[in-house]
């Protein structure tokens, strides 16, 4: 039996139902442009400007109960801006495909293929990080108020974006991240949606020192301080290091925004108490005074 002619045949007509689907799909997006006109474009400029204003509002708003209601409550009303920011832009977007595509179901089957391949080709990027925006509303890699680590960048979390996220950095930096990187990146959340992350103070001394003086002083400085949460837990630990003795300080700061004023404040009453007790840092190895000694 010969096949090579029902092949052939089958393949032509594959190709000329490809070639019909095409100039349909043509044909029904040419009519739906052809629908536009410029009272749409009007209405389209005064809707996003709309979300525009409403997204401004919701960020002041927000921000500013978070920053008038009790601390410990901070952080939850901050994490609801993200919810509110994609229900405004999810609206608005609704809107502006039903007012320039009517949404009826053979404009949306006209226009699916195209947008999608385009997306596909110009937007990856951008899709991509749109889509890992979403994912991460409900992993919560991160919410506004987190102190985090994403890639080189470390610092407090000031807003989430549907694409990105900003981060406010020690140096008072916005540095603003794509969501993606959360595909690729390790990221180091230091408090998880808390209003306490821990503080790690590290102090140098020499091998000779007092250790258990050393931790009687680091414990009291830490339990002294007025931004030390009591609450958590306070621990000293040591390392022997080629050059002398590393100690860590783990505290709690009542809130994370103090990070910095609270690491300074332990540090300067630390080195006070070490002053005070003559306590030996660690020697600076200097390779001509080294030669000297055995010349």
């Amino acid at each position: 039996m010969n096949i090579q002619p029902h092949i052939y045949l089958l393949a032509q007509s594959s190709e000329n139902l490809a070639e019909e689907t095409v100039k349909d799909t043509v044909k029904d997006t040419t009519e739906v442009i052809s629908q536009i006109t410029i009272e749409k474009i009007i209405q389209g400029i005064f809707v996003v400007l709309a979300a525009y204003i409403i997204l401004r509002v919701i960020d002041k708003v927000i921000i500013w109960i978070s920053e008038k209601i009790a601390k410990e409550w901070r952080l939850r009303v901050k994490q609801f801006l993200p919810f509110l920011r994609m229900m405004v832009l999810t609206a608005t977007t609704i809107i502006l495909l039903n007012l320039f595509l009517n949404l009826s179901q053979e404009n949306i089957i006209a226009i699916t293929g195209t947008v999608a391949v385009a997306l596909g080709f110009a937007f990856k990027d951008y899709a991509s990080s749109i889509i890992a925006g979403i994912v991460g509303l409900f992993e919560a890699p991160y919410s506004v108020g987190d102190r985090v680590q994403i890639g080189e960048f470390y610092g407090e979390v000031i807003s989430y974006g549907i694409r990105a996220v900003k981060i406010q950095t020690p140096d008072d930096n916005t540095i603003t991240i794509p969501h993606n990187k959360i595909w690729t990146e390790a990221i180091s959340n230091a408090n998880t949606g808390a209003l306490e992350a821990q503080v790690v103070t590290e102090f140098h001394f020499a091998h000779d020192i007092d250790v258990n003086l050393v931790r009687k002083i680091l414990y009291r400085v830490a339990q002294t301080s007025k931004y030390t949460a009591l609450k958590l837990p306070i621990l000293v630990v040591m390392e022997e290091k080629p050059w002398g003795s590393l100690f860590k300080l783990k505290s709690y700061p009542l809130d994370a925004r103090d990070e910095f004023v609270y690491k300074t404040d332990l540090t300067v009453r630390a080195k006070a108490a070490f002053t005070k007790h003559k306590l030996a840092y660690p020697r600076v190895f200097d390779p001509k005074s080294a030669g000297a000694e055995f010349n």
